[in-house]
Parts: structure tokens; C-alpha cells; sequence
């Protein structure tokens, strides 16, 4: 694995994630989704989250896929996605009584396509860097 590509395309695609976040969540479907509560470490927590994604995505395209392409990185950002959209929605309905499967659906969507987008900007970059 290249220490250099899994370092800078987890951070740069967690970034990405955390923006896309803001504009999901926090723009575009504010009305829909409930707000956090905002305390001194939300933002903080919310980051590391993001971050944290990214740099798993990156560990698997780096060391088991050698994924090196937008496209490929796009693709299989989606299937993860996918994946991991729907792990976190099943266990929001079962924990969460406000939870609704529209808003399950809603999130599974916004999850499949953002981690779609940093997939394809993490395997941009492992291109770049080689």
C-alpha cells in the first residue's frame, strides 16, 4: 500500500464528504432530515466522521482494489455506499422511533451518491499520485 496515496485521498475524500454533507443535509433537505444539536464538539465529531470515511475508502481502494480511476473509484464508491447506507438506515429504523422508511430511502440515496462522488475523487487522485 502507498502510505502518500491512502493519506492524501482519505483526507482530501473525507473533506469532500463533509461538504457534501453540509450541502446535503444542512442545505438542500434541512427540512427533512432533524438537525443536531449544536454543541462546542458537534462540528468537531461530524469531521472526524468524515474524515474517518474517507480514509476507509481510500484503505480499500489503496490496498485491496488499487483503484486508480474516477470511474472505477465512482462505481465502486457506490456499491459501498449502497452497502453502508443501508446498514446505518435498517439500524436507525429499529433504534430511532422518529426514523421513517422515507427518510431512510432518502438517506440511502444521499449515501450512495456522496460516497460515489469521493470515490471517484479518491481514485482521481491514487491516478495522480501514481
Amino acid at each position: 500500500m502507498k502510505t502518500k496515496n491512502f493519506l492524501v485521498s482519505g483526507i482530501v475524500g473525507g473533506i469532500v464528504y463533509y461538504l457534501l454533507g453540509w450541502l446535503f443535509y444542512g442545505i438542500l433537505l434541512k427540512d427533512f432530515f432533524p438537525q443536531p444539536e449544536m454543541t462546542s464538539n458537534t462540528m468537531i465529531f461530524i469531521l472526524l466522521g468524515c474524515l474517518t470515511y474517507g480514509l476507509f475508502i481510500a484503505y480499500i481502494f489503496t490496498k485491496w482494489a488499487q483503484i486508480s480511476t474516477a470511474a472505477t473509484g465512482a462505481s465502486a464508491g457506490a456499491v459501498i455506499g449502497l452497502f453502508i447506507g443501508l446498514f446505518y438506515n435498517f439500524f436507525n429504523m429499529a433504534m430511532m422511533p422518529e426514523a421513517t422508511y422515507e427518510m431512510a430511502a432518502l438517506d440511502l440515496v444521499v449515501t450512495i451518491v456522496s460516497t460515489s462522488i469521493i470515490g471517484a475523487i479518491i481514485g482521481a487522485i491514487n491516478g495522480k499520485l501514481g
